[in-house]
C-alpha cells in the first residue's frame, strides 16, 4: 500500500563517450550487465543523484579494461529520467524480508542439489565486497522464482563503501545509492548533465 517511490529519479551511468553519444542519439541502448557478481543482479545499472561517481567509475574502468566488456578509452556519464515502477527496494523492511526469506530458499535448494553457495568477496586486500557473487545469486532467485508478488521492474540499494570520514565515523567516502533497472521501459529518456552556471546556487 505504500511501496511506491515518488514519481521519478535522476540517475546516472558511466560509459565511454561512443556510447554516451549513441544512447543519445537513439542509435542504441544501455546494456543488461551479466555477470556472476553484479551487487543487485542483472540489470542496467545507474548512481542515484551522483553523476560525480558515475564518471569515478568510467576513469577506474578506463584504467582497469580487464573489469568490463566494453573498453573505455574516453570516460563519460549519461543521465536518465527513470521510473522505478515496482521496485524491490532495499531499504525499506518489505523488501528487506523478501531478500531474506529468498536466501534461505535458496539455501534449501543449493542443499538438496549437493552444491554449495557462493560468497561475496574483497579484492586486491580491500575491505568492501566488491564482488558479490552470492548477493547476485540470491537477486536472481528472487526474480526466476516470484510466482507470489509481481514481477519486479528495478532494484535499489543502498551501500557503505570506502573509508570512513573520520574515526569511528557512521559514514564512509564512497557510500551511494545504485539502481538496477530490469525493465528497460522504466527508463524514460536520456540527457547529457549540464555543468552548473558559477555565479547560480545549486538548488
Amino acid at each position: 500500500m505504500y511501496k511506491s517511490l515518488p514519481s521519478f529519479i535522476l540517475a546516472f551511468h558511466g560509459c565511454d563517450e561512443s556510447v554516451k553519444q549513441k544512447v543519445l542519439n537513439s542509435k542504441e541502448r544501455l546494456n543488461h550487465s551479466k555477470n556472476d557478481y553484479d551487487w543487485l543482479g542483472h540489470g542496467i545499472y545507474f548512481w542515484e543523484n551522483d553523476p560525480e561517481r558515475a564518471i569515478e567509475y568510467a576513469e577506474l574502468l578506463a584504467k582497469h579494461p580487464e573489469r568490463t566488456k566494453g573498453r573505455i578509452t574516453q570516460p563519460a556519464v549519461i543521465g536518465a529520467v527513470i521510473d522505478l515502477g515496482r521496485c524491490l527496494n532495499l531499504v525499506e523492511s518489505h523488501s528487506l524480508k523478501i531478500v531474506k526469506e529468498a536466501f534461505v530458499n535458496l539455501k534449501q535448494k543449493m542443499y538438496e542439489y549437493h552444491k554449495e553457495l557462493p560468497n561475496n568477496q574483497a579484492v586486491q586486500g580491500k575491505t568492501d565486497l566488491l564482488l558479490r557473487e552470492l548477493d547476485c545469486l540470491v537477486f536472481e532467485y528472487i526474480h526466476e522464482n516470484n510466482s507470489i508478488h509481481q514481477e519486479f521492474d528495478s532494484v535499489r540499494g543502498v551501500f557503505w563503501e570506502g573509508e570512513e570520514l573520520y574515526p569511528s565515523a557512521g559514514f564512509k567516502e564512497k557510500n551511494h545509492i545504485q539502481i538496477c533497472v530490469r525493465n528497460p521501459n522504466c527508463i524514460k529518456g536520456y540527457f547529457d548533465p549540464l555543468d552548473p552556471v558559477p555565479e547560480y546556487s545549486i538548488p
